[in-house]
């Protein structure tokens, strides 16, 4: 059984920072990328940025520049560093462990999902 479980959302002032975590723990053998994506009311989810396990990375148009995504392999562990946030940034910020290898075969999977608001 794999889970994934994000942390690090939680309301900030429009400009201000935050930084999301995910780890994804269980008997897992290897994961191939990790993600973050987001879905705000009425609106379809969407994809925020996404990291290898090679280290290769991309990004939705709208948080180029604004937003790092990073990763620690060692730990299954992906981080969303997020700056100059904007209230359209306002969303659930999911998690997503892609390709997930264990003994059992490979899977993707998501975590619950955490609340970003951005509001004065």
């Amino acid at each position: 059984q794999v889970q994934v479980v994000e942390s690090g959302g939680g309301l900030v002032q429009p400009g201000g920072s935050l930084r999301l975590s995910c780890a994804a723990s269980g008997r897992i053998v290897s994961i191939n990328a990790m993600g973050w994506y987001r879905q705000a009311p009425g609106k379809q989810r969407e994809l925020v940025a996404v990291i290898t396990g090679g280290g290769s990375t991309n990004y939705a148009d709208s948080v180029k520049g604004r937003f790092t995504i990073s990763r620690d392999n060692a730990k299954n562990t992906v981080y969303l560093q997020m700056s100059s946030l904007k209230p359209e940034d306002t969303a659930v910020y999911y998690c997503k462990a892609a390709s997930v290898a264990t003994m059992r075969g490979v899977s993707d999977y998501w975590g619950q999902g955490t609340q970003v608001t951005v509001s004065s």
